[in-house]
């Protein structure tokens, strides 16, 4: 990549690096200064800190088992591996700027988690009674590639039943929104949603303005 194309890109790094180290400065925040099920509102009873640890996929989502704990943070490593290379290569070949931040959001919400799932279970003991200490003398909760993915977003903005003429969940609790998430999973979401837009309205007004460049390219040469 050459020190023109390194320049051009050069906010999607900087966005990258700004992310990573604020999911990763939070998550040990949290895990050294609170337990887990620990809540602290931060905007009413809407916006909270609640910390959990999850084994798995992003809000919770799991995959069982110590095999399959290794298999996911392994899968996780490559795909964000290839993920970086896509993006490096997509960049040399002029990849438009909103879409190489997208790519961007999703790699380094990836990034965020791996470091997690790898490290956490290492370099911290066990927060369920009390916060964790950070590199325990007694060593850690876990072995490599095996720790949990801590989480503490929390935004339950609508807690109501549902009426009871409302078929098949009538009178049941209704919770919206019930994901606890991180700045990574954030990150990720926000890149996919992006992602998606673009492709859906941008990449194609992008394609009829080329098409319409060539046209008049062609009609000029006539």
């Amino acid at each position: 990549m050459t020190k023109e194309i390194r320049k051009q890109y050069r906010l999607v790094w900087y966005l990258m690096g700004a992310i990573l180290i604020i999911d990763q400065v939070v998550k040990i925040l949290v895990k050294t200064h609170m337990h887990i099920g620990e809540e602290i509102p931060l905007i009413g009873n809407w916006c909270l800190l609640h910390f959990i640890e999850n084994e798995g996929f992003a809000f919770g989502m799991s995959l069982g088992g110590s095999i399959g704990k290794i298999i996911l943070t392994l899968f996780r490593l490559v795909a964000s591996g290839l993920l970086i290379w896509f993006l490096i290569n997509q960049m040399k070949k002029g990849i438009r700027k909103p879409l190489a931040i997208c790519l961007g959001l999703i790699i380094v919400g990836a990034l965020g988690n791996v470091i997690d799932s790898c490290f956490y279970g290492l370099i911290f003991n066990e927060s369920y009674y009390n916060v964790a200490q950070l590199f325990p003398p007694e060593g850690g909760y876990a072995p490599l590639l095996q720790g949990r993915v801590v989480d503490m977003f929390y935004f339950p903005i609508i807690e109501t039943e549902w009426p009871s003429w409302v078929p098949f969940v009538g009178g049941q609790h209704f919770l919206f929104f019930n994901a606890i998430f991180n700045v990574a999973d954030a990150a990720i979401t926000i890149g996919t949603i992006w992602l998606i837009v673009d492709m859906l309205f941008f990449a194609e007004n992008k394609k009829k303005e080329g098409r319409l460049q060539t046209l008049e390219a062609n009609s000029d040469k006539k």
